[in-house]
């Protein structure tokens, strides 16, 4: 299966795809850009907002009001009047690093990671912020924190780290916000690229982007095998999530960061987002 085109924008890191239900519509960012953007299917608008700080992480809360992970730590914003609230901090004094991707369990806990600029390794953290913005570090020494999300009986947690190529399992206590190893669950062939973004489908099933390897595919957390694939035709896949208003089609973020000009002379579109039909739906999320 291929994936199609339906934005064409040069975004310099695609990143972080989020199907905002309450208006219906995909929200993405372009962390290196510092702004988010907004793709309405109904009539194929595109709308942006230039954030002024690189933002990695879109939490929906209403229509006109978002949570966004940003260098620094978590801010609430205004779409209509672009007002900005700090909620939280994480590593803000600590200029070389910023937020990165993440998730929410089902009662509202953001779980999110940071990283070096050059990802520089051993660098980064995992932290969890709960519902009252407080922080905790659960995980250091990571690279590329990346992909993270939680089965449906939310009893574990998939999370990867882009330099390893692999996809871990912890089992998670969403209660007392604990995390325990359990198992590597599967890791990207040779030659396939990295583990970036991660969602996962209505069976449970991860679907995972592969930067540098041209396609989303889809693995078994259980055993480990992978059972599907979506060819994404520009080379650095960093993102996926499931949308539309039966949660039918998988959005898909590109960038366009660490390609030469050569490279984007063969590939001019990365940083577009695309679009396939997969013919299963996404996971929906748990009621708050």
């Amino acid at each position: 299966m291929n994936a199609s085109l339906i934005v064409k924008m040069p975004c310099e890191l695609g990143e972080g795809p989020v199907w905002y239900k309450c208006r219906n519509s995909l929200f993405w960012v372009d962390i290196i850009g510092m702004s988010i953007h907004e793709y309405i299917p109904e009539n194929q608008k595109v709308n942006s907002w230039h954030i002024g700080i690189m933002v990695s992480m879109i939490i929906e809360k209403d229509k006109d009001n978002m949570l966004l992970c940003v260098q620094g730590g978590i801010i609430s914003y205004n779409l209509v009047t672009k007002e900005i609230a700090w909620l939280a901090e994480l590593e803000k004094d600590n200029t070389a690093n910023r937020t990165n991707d993440g998730g929410i369990d089902a009662l509202g806990n953001i779980w999110i990671g940071t990283m070096e600029l050059n990802c520089e390794s051993n660098a980064g953290s995992l932290y969890v912020v709960d519902k009252n913005f407080h922080v905790t570090q659960k995980l250091t020494g990571l690279s590329i924190p990346n992909g993270l999300v939680f089965s449906p009986d939310q009893q574990h947690m998939y999370h990867i780290d882009s330099e390893t190529k692999k996809v871990e399992s912890y089992a998670y206590d969403m209660f007392n916000l604990s995390i325990t190893h359990e198992k590597t669950i599967l890791k990207i062939p040779a030659g396939k690229g990295s583990p970036d973004g991660m969602t996962m489908d209505e069976e449970g099933m991860l679907w995972i982007a592969q930067w540098g390897g041209f396609c989303v595919s889809r693995w078994n957390p259980e055993t480990g095998e992978q059972i599907a694939q979506i060819e994404v035709p520009v080379p650095h896949v960093s993102a996926c999530i499931f949308g539309g208003g039966n949660l039918d089609q998988l959005y898909i973020t590109t960038a366009r960061q660490h390609l030469d000009a050569t490279e984007l002379g063969k590939y001019p579109d990365s940083g577009s987002v695309y679009v396939a039909s997969p013919g299963i739906t996404g996971f929906k999320k748990h009621a708050l």
